[in-house]
């Protein structure tokens, strides 16, 4: 299905703008490059629940810019594997682990994490993945995937930010989904593909209050400089991406759709 408004490859081309920079400044108030609804308070405060230090091997699903990925690097000394499917953000990704030195330890790939990862069975001590489980058409199977290619013991941590919690209709469904592929799942159904694809001590976290602070501050900082934008996005495009920042914010601000973090581990019968 072809997104009614691009949000992804335009902002990941134009990274290194000012134009850019200022809009996640604005919104994030640290930019650490991240272009999802993740704040950088709650980054590390995921580092420190996983534990990430320099003997830890990550994999980072859809890593987007590679922002986010570098400033994890840099913080906890981990080695990280990243994977996206779309080549803009790879690009860039690529040139930032160059420019801050970062090779030996920052890896990245262009890669369809719905389809199986090239990577071998127990290759990583953590597999993450921050708000993007909601564009993968099959979760068992992409949950399975994640489950395969960590260690005995292994963490997995995610972030899914349109969990239902409340009633919606058609309208707000579509303009809520109109950047691209989105599923919508109910209370509960993360928890029981965990369970069925294997993993243990299975934990969640609501984490809607940021989403719905990072939203409208995205929607306000992108309306200050329209102009500009639209010169870049074109207009109906620009028109587009506001109508969604602006439903992502009422539909989290009114938790009628909720973002929560999972945790869960990978534990082998011969560990229980």
């Amino acid at each position: 299905m072809k997104p009614k408004a691009e949000l992804y490859s335009k902002t990941y081309s134009n990274y290194s703008e000012d134009l850019y920079k200022e809009i996640r400044k604005e919104t994030y108030m640290e930019d650490i490059g991240q272009n999802s609804w993740l704040t950088t308070e709650e980054y590390r405060d995921f580092f420190s629940l996983l534990k990430l230090s320099s003997g830890k091997i990550v994999l980072e699903i859809a890593t987007g810019s590679g922002g986010p990925a570098a400033f994890m690097v840099r913080e906890t000394g981990c080695h990280l594997t990243g994977i996206d499917n779309n080549e803009e953000g790879v690009k860039n990704a690529i040139k930032l682990a160059e420019e801050n030195d970062l090779n030996e330890q920052l890896k990245f790939f262009y890669g369809d994490a719905s389809e199986p990862l090239p990577f071998p069975d127990g290759s990583f001590d953590v597999v993450i993945s921050i708000d993007s489980i909601n564009h993968f058409k099959d979760r068992k199977k992409v949950l399975k995937e994640f489950k395969r290619v960590l260690k005995s013991g292994g963490q997995l941590l995610y972030t899914d930010p349109i969990v239902i919690t409340g009633i919606l209709n058609n309208e707000e469904i579509a303009i809520r989904s109109s950047i691209g592929f989105f599923l919508f799942v109910p209370v509960g159904e993360n928890e029981r593909l965990l369970n069925d694809a294997g993993f243990k001590e299975i934990r969640s976290r609501d984490v809607t209050e940021s989403i719905a602070s990072v939203s409208i501050k995205w929607f306000n900082a992108r309306e200050k400089r329209s102009e500009k934008l639209k010169q870049i996005e074109d207009e109906d495009n620009f028109n587009g991406l506001q109508s969604f920042f602006k439903m992502v914010h009422v539909l989290s601000s009114e938790k009628r759709l909720s973002r929560i973090m999972f945790t869960a581990i990978n534990k082998n019968t011969i560990d229980e």
